[in-house]
């Protein structure tokens, strides 16, 4: 074999071309058995002496302040310079980076040949399945350059003893850490010397390549959903909206070292899949919940977190993806938002477009009918025992922005997609929801991969209610409400803290024609025996309506509910016996304890309306408040049902000296909440976060806070970097908990460091 330098430490057949051109690439490299790497024999130390001045590699820059902005990744704390750590290169695949590299004599192209070897970390090394890559050091203007649209290398500059090499990846590889080795040699000898670098090289999904599967055109969107690091997550009820500040934290300490772990951890996915974000996000929608391979978070939807931190105490992902890290060991506890608010950060950690989503009345259908299906005995009670099916007060998933490929004809299902880490049933065998393209789950296609059927459901099931006689008797149809499922469908508004509406997105407006159609395509793909007898039935003449509560049930005061009953026959009257009653629920649908009831005993005549009422007073449900202000209002004669939340009170921000923050230096602020109750607070406490304004604050406040007293407690913070923040804030005490507000700061550069940049 001649001067052919294309050894890249691996075995290689004989030159199949013979010749020892420069931009020889026709050499034929054999596979070595998977992962293995066959390492060059030490130099002999003649030549270490200086007997032959072989090129060395003694030391490399990775331009971390150069690659960053243009990777999008200068705000990750492995890329920032810090006294207690050495910084670490972030990219994002299919862009051009830099990197400088020093030798011990100057780079001669005529006699020194330079080639890369990149390998992944966390798997089996592989040139067949893309995981060992093997770079030439190219000329710009080679033919050979102009041929590899994928991993490529060249010279852009040279300073003495240093060149500066231009990188480039494949937009298809697989994300995670990459080794980088430097192969060294004269191309007189095929003795060659390796420097491998220290730290690894971490490799993102790229949304700005617009040849990544991940690619999102629109900039505003894609900010949004990639760089953001805080953001509100909606709770409460369809009648009370309740924007709740999370802090994804996406580029702090650790973040995205657990994103990958969690990739090739607990979800067990493989180096070469790591390159799809169609199964990436399978994966991360299974691996953040606990019952499979011990993932994330343990969910826990009782009244008791011994053990624990309950849900609502909760406010971002970065305690929760910390101590997942350092444990290995699910997290206690979480609910759904709690779910979203961590596969948003691992997502957007990674690179993938991600938001969470709140759909409220959000239907759990169990039986895949694509229907909510409530029993009823001969005297109008609900068969608890065949129940399965609920509604959701509110339920949070998330959509990720993708291609797929993998249905064929890409443009059609291209977009967001629904993925949901909230573990409610299993998907080929784990506790996974997704992805499901949102299009196709509007069109009501729900074959299509994956678990279309249970998103549909989730968003736009009728709600159907059968009269069951025994288990060898038909059913037969009581009601239905077809427009009580999947409302106001909301997500954070671009650019701002505010509300978007994307119901419009996932059905067409309730009742249409096209909803219509979108339904009965589901009814005729399903194989449940329920959409078979829903398809073929007729409704009653009797109509029951809540209509919603106008004014906003400020907690402590009272309100009132009301049944509206239509009588749609022309000629017929009914004998209505109607029993209200009020129950407090937690947000899943699970009535907790029963509050007030009331039974109603009329006549409604032929083509006429009936209303009843009743109050419910502070005395009546204080007592007996879940942790989230729910109620649950039913009327067991129809068993038609709604549900409504009290409004809690606003947590109020001082930040001292607002417009004049600067980075480095410290500020102070104020928090402050009135008591709206009749009751003292007892044992209250805010909890401050604020991702690059420091760790999280644990502020108590005075023992005792009177009816109409204010709560307060001051901090102070220190910003890392510049721009806009979010701080957010969460108060609980014993009587009041769950109380949730945020404000948005600007943090400017000092004068010293703005000249600094003016400069360069």
């Amino acid at each position: 074999m001649g001067n052919c330098w294309s050894h890249f430490q691996v075995a290689v057949k004989e030159c199949c071309c013979g010749c020892c051109e420069e931009d020889c690439f026709g050499c034929s490299v054999k596979e070595l058995p998977e992962g293995e790497i066959i390492h060059l024999p030490e130099l002999p130390k003649d030549l270490d002496d200086g007997n032959i001045d072989i090129l060395k590699v003694f030391k490399v820059d990775l331009i971390c302040k150069e690659n960053g902005p243009i990777h999008q990744t200068e705000k990750y704390d492995l890329m920032l310079s810090k006294p207690d750590q050495t910084n670490k290169l972030v990219i994002r695949r299919g862009q051009e980076f830099w990197i400088k590299i020093f030798f011990n004599r100057p780079y001669s192209k005529d006699t020194d040949g330079i080639s890369f070897v990149f390998s992944i970390v966390d798997g089996k090394p592989s040139l067949s399945h893309g995981t060992l890559v093997l770079v030439p050091l190219l000329s710009k203007g080679s033919l050979l350059f102009e041929k590899t649209p994928t991993w490529t290398a060249y010279i852009d500059e040279i300073d003495e003893n240093a060149i500066k090499v231009q990188f480039k990846t494949s937009a298809t590889c697989s994300v995670g850490k990459w080794k980088l080795a430097i192969d060294t040699k004269r191309r007189d000898d095929q003795t060659a010397v390796s420097y491998s670098l220290d730290n690894p090289i971490y490799i993102l999904f790229n949304p700005w390549n617009a040849d990544d599967e991940v690619y999102m055109e629109e900039d505003e969107l894609r900010h949004e959903c990639v760089l953001e690091d805080s953001g509100l997550i909606w709770r409460g009820s369809h009648t009370r909206l309740r924007p709740t500040p999370w802090a994804y934290s996406q580029f702090e300490k650790d973040v995205l070292d657990c994103a990958l772990y969690i990739l090739s951890g607990p979800s067990r996915l493989s180096s070469t899949a790591r390159a799809d974000p169609v199964k990436c996000v399978r994966a991360i929608s299974a691996a953040v919940n606990s019952p499979d391979e011990d993932g994330v978070v343990e969910g826990n939807w009782s009244d008791k977190f011994d053990g624990g931190v309950p849900p609502i105490n909760w406010t971002g992902s970065l305690k929760i993806l910390r101590k997942y890290y350092s444990s290995k060991k699910p997290v206690k506890f979480g609910q759904c938002w709690v779910f979203a608010g961590v596969v948003t950060s691992i997502c957007r950690a990674i690179g993938i477009p991600c938001r969470p989503v709140t759909n409220y009345q959000s239907a759990h259908d169990t039986q895949s009918s694509v229907t909510v299906d409530y029993f009823l005995d001969d005297d109008g009670k609900p068969i608890e025992k065949l129940n399965t099916d609920s509604v959701w007060n509110f339920h949070v998933w998330n959509e990720a922005w993708m291609l797929r490929t993998d249905l064929g004809d890409s443009s059609e299902t291209a977009g967001w997609q629904v993925i949901d880490a909230t573990p409610q049933e299993k998907s080929d065998e784990m506790y996974q929801c997704g992805p499901a393209s949102v299009l196709a789950v509007r069109r009501g296609e729900i074959k299509r991969p994956f678990d279309g059927t249970f998103v549909f459901s989730e968003v736009n099931a009728d709600k159907v209610y059968w009269h069951f006689r025994g288990p060898n008797r038909p059913l037969k149809l009581l009601g239905t409400k077809q427009d009580v499922i999947g409302m106001l469908i909301s997500t954070k508004a671009v650019g701002k803290f505010d509300r978007d509406d994307i119901t419009h997105t996932y059905k067409y407006p309730e009742k249409s024609s096209k909803e219509r159609e979108a339904m009965l395509n589901a009814l005729r793909t399903s194989e449940s025996l329920f959409s078979r007898y829903y398809l073929n039935e007729d409704f009653n003449d009797v109509r029951f309506d809540f209509p919603e509560i106008q004014d906003d049930i400020v907690i402590g005061s009272s309100f009132k509910v009301r049944l509206i009953v239509t009588n749609v026959n022309e000629e017929k009257e009914y004998d209505v016996t109607a029993s209200l009653r009020v129950d407090t629920m937690l947000y899943t649908g699970k009535v907790k304890a029963e509050v007030k009831k009331e039974v109603f005993l009329f006549t409604i005549p032929p083509k006429s309306k009936e209303e009843i009422s009743m109050e419910i007073t502070y005395n009546d449900y204080a007592p007996k408040l879940c942790n989230q202000c729910a109620f649950n209002v039913a009327c067991l004669a129809s068993v038609d049902e709604t549900d409504y939340e009290a409004r809690k009170p606003d947590i109020k921000f001082d930040i001292r000296n607002v417009d004049g923050l600067i980075v480095g230096q410290p500020f102070k602020g104020t928090v402050k909440l009135k008591n709206p109750l009749p009751v003292p607070l007892t044992k209250g406490q805010f909890l401050i976060e604020s991702p690059g304004l420091g760790e999280p604050l644990k502020l108590n406040v005075k023992e005792k806070v009177e009816p109409g007293e204010s709560a307060t407690a001051d901090f102070q913070l220190v910003a890392q970097l510049d721009g806009e923040k979010t701080i957010s804030a969460k108060f609980n005490s014993r009587e009041l908990d769950d109380v949730d507000g945020f404000v948005k700061i600007t943090i400017g550069l000092s004068n010293e460091i703005s000249n600094e940049i003016t400069s360069v």
